[in-house]
């Protein structure tokens, strides 16, 4: 069998997967005694694994989430107040299909980031494009582009995702371009597209830090009315156990 030429033709179609298949199995003494159509499968699996595995790598490099996080790591044995049925529902990413929202609020150190970040990890594991963003940066960068004509289209990208996270946000109040920024965003994706809000401020303190209350009930209307919520308690995570003294030997 013309091993080399049909792998070089397979790499040829963009068929890397089925390539790699290909060669396996011809290393594999068990494998000669398959049929065509169990070959066949075997190949196409392995394309499909593949694509399947480098669209989650480019969705998960274009999402830029800040902490490597996955939902099947999460510890639920923390004394943090986590509902396991509830978090375990929302890494379905059903939610996401559906277009509802999602807040996550706790005191500094109990996860919120970190949970937010496994669940978009989830999300491009389901394919669905996901975006990072610490809500202080992304305000200062929709500022710069305000200035420099790029706007625009730094909202649509930001409206364009299925899933939004806008991690930190509080506890200063917003400004008026800020009011107005926070605005855009939750009108663009509401009832499209789905939002993570982490903050250590509780949701009823939410209508203040906006500030402007015309804008804020316009704001929270759309963040909250459909939105599953996570509200964390305890200390911080982050507190390590102080060190063992170091006894001198006798």
């Amino acid at each position: 069998m013309l091993t080399h030429p049909t792998i070089d033709q397979l790499h040829g179609l963009g068929l890397h997967g089925m390539a790699k298949g290909f060669k396996d199995l011809m290393n594999q003494p068990e494998a000669h005694s398959l049929d065509h159509t169990e070959w066949l499968a075997l190949l196409l699996d392995q394309e499909a694994t593949l694509r399947r595995q480098k669209k989650f790598e480019s969705r998960a490099r274009a999402a830029k989430l800040r902490q490597t996080a996955t939902v099947e790591d999460v510890d639920y044995r923390a004394s943090r107040g986590l509902d396991r049925a509830l978090f375990l529902k929302l890494a379905g990413c059903d939610w996401i299909r559906a277009k509802h929202n999602l807040l996550i609020t706790g005191p500094c150190g109990v996860g919120k980031s970190w949970l937010a970040c496994a669940l978009g990890q989830k999300a491009c594991r389901e394919d669905l494009s996901t975006s990072y963003h610490r809500v202080p940066r992304l305000f200062a960068a929709l500022a710069l582009a305000r200035a420099d004509g790029r706007y625009t289209k730094l909202l649509r990208q930001i409206a364009r995702v299925d899933l939004l996270i806008l991690d930190d946000w509080g506890p200063e109040t917003l400004t008026a371009d800020q009011r107005r920024d926070l605005l855009e965003i939750v009108e663009d994706r509401h009832d499209a597209r789905s939002i993570i809000v982490t903050s250590q401020v509780p949701v009823d303190r939410w209508y203040e830090i906006i500030g402007n209350p015309t804008i804020a009930d316009a704001i929270l209307d759309r963040l909250v009315h459909n939105a599953y919520r996570i509200e964390l308690t305890g200390d911080s995570m982050r507190k390590k156990k102080s060190p063992e003294p170091v006894t001198s030997a006798a």
